[in-house]
């Protein structure tokens, strides 16, 4: 009876085994990178970060083609060329002074408020906050490149084809020059996009990481931009600027050691660098 008893447990250990490893295989087997940080039925989820008591979101962006550029604004803004990109994460609203100081322990903004995004830091100055920030919290934080922001101020594929980033109203998503009162503003006062981001249109313009050059008519995947330059390229208009400069496809570039107190930047990461 006892020995009946003894060899019941030992198989009854030995299924539960078997049954962890059969589910362990299949996980294994049916891991995709893209899909970590998801809900039970697949579905993307918001990566919070927190810094020396500063918290911060990074919304998904899910992979996706659409078309680049404009036939409407400026001879930069073509050829319209279709762009295929990998999931990412963007921030939600562009790097606060709050997040800057904690990260940096200074803050150059002409307009200080600590909801307020930092302004007059160059490109170079966006390196070394996302390598000091880095090292804080072991990630790899990035600037966007300029196909992942045009993605994402377009609302990637829940894009609704607006002007702006998230309306045809200006004045509904973007602190432009008609309203700005000649100041940035705290993020968040505009209505976010289709994806949940906010300022993507006006307020301060951002970094991306690229050199600037020319658009090429082929379909490309995952572009990083030319591999040398004169000047980066910065993105979405801002508080100073006329409302042609929020749209979606507007482009700007200026040399990386370049400050002015317009122009500030909105963090990335790849989905599996998070």
């Amino acid at each position: 009876m006892i020995m009946g008893i003894k060899n019941w447990v030992a198989m009854k250990k030995y299924l539960c085994f078997f049954s962890f490893c059969s589910l362990f295989c299949s996980c294994v087997k049916n891991f995709d990178p893209d899909l970590v940080g998801t809900t039970s039925d697949g579905k993307l989820i918001d990566e919070i970060f927190t810094v020396k008591g500063v918290s911060f979101t990074m919304k998904p962006v899910s992979g996706g083609t659409f078309e680049m550029g404009s036939l409407s604004g400026s001879l930069d803004e073509q050829p319209v060329h279709s762009v295929t990109l990998s999931t990412y994460y963007i921030g939600e609203t562009e790097v606060t002074q709050e997040l800057w100081q904690a990260v940096m322990g200074g803050n150059p903004s002409r307009f200080t408020g600590s909801q307020c995004p930092v302004e007059q830091v160059s490109w170079n100055d966006c390196q070394e906050f996302i390598e000091q920030l880095n090292a804080l919290t072991g990630k790899k934080f990035r600037l966007p490149t300029e196909a992942e922001w045009e993605y994402a101020a377009r609302g990637g594929n829940k894009s609704k084809g607006y002007i702006y980033s998230g309306s045809n109203d200006v004045d509904a998503v973007a602190w432009y020059s008609d309203n700005s009162e000649s100041s940035t503003h705290e993020v968040k006062g505009k209505l976010p996009n289709e994806l949940g981001l906010y300022d993507m249109s006006g307020n301060v313009w951002e970094w991306c990481s690229d050199w600037y050059g020319s658009y090429s008519e082929a379909l490309v995947t995952n572009p990083q931009g030319p591999s040398s330059g004169s000047n980066r390229v910065f993105r979405g208009g801002g508080w100073r600027h006329a409302a042609v400069y929020c749209r979606c496809a507007s482009r700007n570039a200026y040399m990386s050691t370049s400050t002015y107190y317009y122009l500030g930047l909105r963090l990335a990461i790849s989905a599996t660098e998070r």
